[in-house]
């Protein structure tokens, strides 16, 4: 495993650096606050070739791996985006891109991918009311006619989902009563949207509101048989291909986010002077912040192996839940103790402070939460009993 950085990965860095450099906080506090998609930012990053980067370059993509992506979304995230430098590339080039790349028929890489290379929006509809966690609970049913499939059924906080042209949508084709194995019955279309068939309801939330998360709503919705992604009721082992990248994802955010707000803490804490003394030299800020930053830079290498595994076509899925848990604690306690050392400016928005912790408190719960990270290293890694 060797992480020293060949010519195509610094040129993806600066090319990171130089795009986060014409989006500063104070653009993300505008468009968070005005509730208004980075229209223009979407479009530098598809330009850019971000979109695609890990699309292979016979539709037109970079045919990079993961560990590209994830020094993007870094580098991004934590020169001043935050999570809007993981959260866009997630959606589309992940739940779409990474999903049809990985296990789409001929006829649907040459249909969808060229497209999200120039910047198509897909989605994942994964999450229902009833399921949350437990996917294998999934109740949206999809049932064959002819050479359609009849779908119904509700799906929950689904980012994207409002301007997404393409949906990757985890349906049920078998009951759970009736397979022989719970993780069999399961199975993923590619969905065309908008749809009449399909409803979109915005969902209110605490922050990212640059972007909306929605409830889906599936009445009759008919889709081609062709537009099963993989193989029928085997949709398990793609979703599980689908969200160890999505982990990675969102721990590049999660130490990204620390970064920034470690970094406003730090400069403030040099010139902000209390009794004589910059705060910077007390060592009830000092010591926390220096934590937080070993603990970021620690995760950060293990987020890069659980890449390189993923990389390599080697079993990534404890890697990743590991680095989720150490790039969360990490990230967690250093926006936490820079709110700390800005006081009263840390909770005033035109520091940022303030809504890079809204930002990373979302990490604690998605894309599966802190406690259900913990729960498979408990059982996988450790070997301790089944908690749940």
């Amino acid at each position: 495993m060797d992480f020293e950085l060949d010519t195509e990965q610094k040129m993806i860095v600066q090319a990171a650096s130089e795009i986060a450099e014409d989006f500063s906080p104070e653009y993300w506090r505008k468009k968070d606050r005005d509730h208004e998609f980075p229209d223009k930012f979407w479009k530098t990053l598809v330009d850019a070739g971000f979109a695609g980067m890990m699309i292979p370059e016979k539709y037109g993509g970079g045919e990079m791996g993961m560990f590209e992506m994830i020094l993007a979304m870094e580098t991004l995230s934590s020169k001043s985006c935050g999570m809007a430098g993981t959260w866009f590339l997630v959606l589309t080039s992940v739940f779409g891109g990474l999903s049809i790349a990985n296990h789409g028929n001929e006829g649907q890489k040459e249909k969808y991918l060229p497209r999200i290379v120039k910047g198509t929006e897909f989605c994942l509809a994964l999450t229902e009311p009833d399921a949350g966690t437990n996917t294998l609970n999934t109740q949206t049913m999809a049932i064959e006619d002819g050479e359609e499939y009849v779908i119904n059924g509700r799906k929950t906080f689904i980012s994207g989902a409002d301007r997404a042209k393409g949906m990757v949508l985890v349906t049920r084709t078998t009951p759970l009563n009736e397979v022989q194995k719970r993780t069999l019955g399961l199975s993923l279309f590619v969905v065309d949207i908008p749809d009449p068939a399909i409803e979109v309801a915005p969902i209110e939330k605490h922050g990212i509101n640059y972007s909306k998360t929605c409830e889906v709503f599936m009445s009759d919705l008919r889709v081609p048989k062709e537009n099963m992604l993989g193989d029928k009721d085997k949709g398990w082992y793609l979703i599980l291909d689908t969200l160890n990248p999505e982990r990675m994802s969102f721990s590049s955010a999660a130490g990204a986010i620390g970064i920034l707000a470690l970094n406003t803490a730090v400069e403030y804490a040099k010139q902000r002077k209390v009794f004589q003394a910059p705060i910077g030299s007390h060592q009830a800020l000092q010591f926390p912040l220096a934590e937080a930053k070993a603990k970021i830079e620690a995760a950060k290498l293990l987020n890069y192996n659980a890449a390189w595994l993923y990389d390599k076509d080697l079993p990534c899925g404890a890697e990743a839940n590991m680095a989720k848990v150490a790039a969360v604690d990490a990230g967690f306690q250093a926006t936490y103790y820079a709110m700390q050392t800005l006081g009263g400016y840390g909770y005033a928005t035109e520091y940022d402070v303030e809504r890079w912790w809204r930002e990373i408190n979302l990490i604690r719960l998605a894309p599966v939460t802190h406690q259900m990270a913990l729960a498979f290293i408990g059982e996988h890694v450790l070997g301790l009993p089944k908690s749940y």
